[in-house]
Formats: structure tokens, C-alpha cells, sequence
């Protein structure tokens, strides 16, 4: 058997426990003396009304083992139901290949939580991400596409904000973001929740029945809707190019694999969820949305997007470029707080 490392030379900080378990009777003591409280139960009473706290000791079973524990969470997931969803909107069951699963999905490399600070593979993550770009822009039509949001409702809540900001009009006399009652009901309602605090108007209603005489700023259309229908936008886009006007296509990808893209039919925007090509449902995500725009918006784009450098001795590089979120660039020049 092999001799027992020797650990008693490190310091408390060196050891794992210490390190991940959280503060000793010492540092609760200074914590506790710095707010005022002589004890945790003190601070607990002083901080956690009486009337939602337990007033007797809790009724628990004496403490299981692992293979007890898997054991009984095991019974318990058997009474499940595994049943076909028919949800639709937006959300598909999808068939992955057996070498995409276990080569991409199930790929510890790719999902491990510290991978992006691993040097030796961070340039691979930074290609893949640029490989997924390119597949939107190729299949949007559009030349520019971040990589990438954190669904379709809220990444049609960016466009919208996008739009606004793009919005050249009066302050006080500020237009109205128009959104086809076509579109995803998830998204409907996630556009109007964050319109309201911004103070944005949103009118609902069909494409074609819009004039001009409900002025906008952009308009949401979906393609295809949310019953499936496909719709031919090109006089829509028009006449809302000819009000100064953003449109903003929520767009299925796989469909646009056969479908005319975006920015063929004249979108300045798209967006949707990648959901549809291979991410489990996962009781309704969230998954990667992606938004893509015409070059003269890349400057007013959410979230990051990945771009290729010459390093010192020539060879291509990625990196993050355009970081315009609020984790890389001040609050208020932020674009986004999601990615």
C-alpha cells in the first residue's frame, strides 16, 4: 500500500477544504463583530422575520448513504412519464447523432467549467463559436452574427432594444415597435415585459394590416409564424424601410435551409433559437439564440462577437471582439447584461 502523503506542512489556505468549504469560527467571528451580531443565531433573528421561519426542529429521516441515497432518487425518477411534447412554437424535438452527442454534447472538454481558462483549448471554444457565427450569417444573409444569446424571446427583446437605439426620431415623440400577433406567444410577451420599463410603446397586431399612420421605429415579424404559415415580407419590409424603420425577422433556422433568407427578402435583423439543431428541450430551455445584422449595426449588436487576428509571427488568432456587454465595457455604453 502506498505511503500517505504527508499533508500537515501546508498552510489551512493551501487545502482543498479550506478552500471551497467557507469560513472558519474565526472569520465568522470577525464577520459577526464587524456587523454588530454576537452570533449567527443573533444575526439570523436581527435579518429573518419570525413569521417565515420553522418554530420547531424540522422532521427528517436520519441521513442516508451515497448508495442509499442514488438508490431511493432512482425509484423516485421512475415514476416519471417520458411523453412526446407537441408544444411546437419554437420548441422541437430533435434525432442527434450518436457521434454529435457523444463527440460534442456529452464532450467534458467542451462543457467543464473550467475550460475557457484553459489556454491550450481555449482557441478551439473561440472556433467553434466563429464556426457558429458563420453558419448564421450564411444562413440569415446577413453579415454580421454574435455568438450568442440566451433564447429567442430574450434575444427579440434585444433586437427590439437595438432598434430603439438605431431610432433617429424626436425623444418626446418617440414611435412605436410593432410586432406581428404571429409571432411566438413567448415571444409577444417577453418583448412587451421589457418594453415596458424602457417606456417603449408595443402594438400588436397583423403585418398586413400595418400603415403607415401607426408610426415605428422597427417591426417583429416571424418566418414562419407560429402556426407554421410562411409569409412573403418583402412589401411589409418595404414600406417599413420607407418610414425609417427596422425589421426584425425571428427566423427558424433549419427552415431557412430552404426558405429565401432575411436579408434576401430585406430584414435588417434576424434572430431565433439553434435549439432546432440538436439542443435537448430541456422543459424549455434555455438555448442558444442567435442575432444577426447588416454590417452598417454591428457597432449596436448585443452580447460578443468572436473575430480572427494575425499573431506575432503571423498565424491566425481568435479573440473576442466588440465585447459591447456589461461585463466588458461600462454600464451605460453597455448594448447588453446577457450572452
Amino acid at each position: 500500500m502506498p505511503a500517505q502523503a504527508d499533508l500537515s506542512s501546508l498552510s489551512p489556505t493551501d487545502s482543498f477544504l479550506r478552500r471551497h468549504i467557507g469560513p472558519d469560527a474565526d472569520q465568522q467571528a470577525q464577520m459577526l463583530a464587524l456587523v454588530g451580531q454576537p452570533s449567527l443565531d443573533a444575526l439570523i433573528d436581527a435579518v429573518v422575520p419570525a413569521l417565515i421561519r420553522a418554530d420547531r426542529p424540522l422532521d427528517l429521516p436520519s441521513a442516508a448513504d451515497e448508495h442509499a441515497t442514488l438508490a431511493e432518487l432512482e425509484r423516485m425518477m421512475a415514476k416519471n412519464r417520458i411523453l412526446r411534447s407537441h408544444i411546437g412554437m419554437g420548441y422541437h424535438d430533435c434525432i442527434i447523432p450518436g457521434v454529435i452527442r457523444r463527440n460534442i454534447l456529452e464532450n467534458p472538454g467542451w462543457y467543464t467549467q473550467y475550460t475557457p481558462y484553459q489556454a491550450e483549448i481555449a482557441q478551439g471554444r473561440l472556433e467553434a463559436l466563429l464556426n457558429f457565427q458563420t453558419m448564421i450569417s450564411d444562413l440569415t444573409g446577413l453579415p454580421c452574427a454574435n455568438a450568442s444569446l440566451l433564447d429567442e424571446a430574450t434575444a427579440a427583446a434585444e433586437a427590439m432594444h437595438m432598434a430603439w437605439g438605431l431610432d433617429e426620431s424626436d425623444g418626446e415623440a418617440r414611435r412605436a415597435f410593432f410586432v406581428d400577433a404571429r409571432c411566438h406567444p413567448q415571444v409577444i410577451a417577453v418583448v412587451q415585459t421589457r418594453a415596458e420599463p424602457l417606456g417603449i410603446p408595443v402594438v400588436v397586431g397583423a403585418f398586413e394590416a400595418w400603415t403607415a399612420e401607426t408610426p415605428i421605429f422597427g417591426a417583429l415579424v416571424q418566418y414562419p409564424d407560429t402556426c407554421g404559415t410562411i409569409h412573403d415580407y418583402r412589401a411589409f419590409c418595404e414600406a417599413v424601410h420607407a418610414v425609417k424603420g427596422v425589421v426584425v425577422f425571428a427566423a427558424d433556422p433549419l427552415a431557412l435551409t430552404l426558405l429565401a433568407s432575411p436579408g434576401e427578402i430585406g430584414a435588417d435583423i434576424a434572430i431565433g433559437s439553434t435549439q432546432r439543431f440538436g439542443v435537448p428541450m430541456g422543459f424549455g430551455g434555455p438555448h442558444a439564440a442567435y442575432l444577426a445584422a447588416k454590417d452598417m449595426y454591428k457597432r449596436s449588436m448585443p452580447g460578443r462577437i468572436i473575430g480572427v487576428s494575425i499573431d506575432a509571427e503571423g498565424r491566425p488568432a481568435m479573440r473576442l471582439a466588440l465585447q459591447t456587454r456589461e461585463q466588458h465595457i461600462r454600464r451605460e455604453k453597455a448594448t447588453s447584461n446577457i450572452c
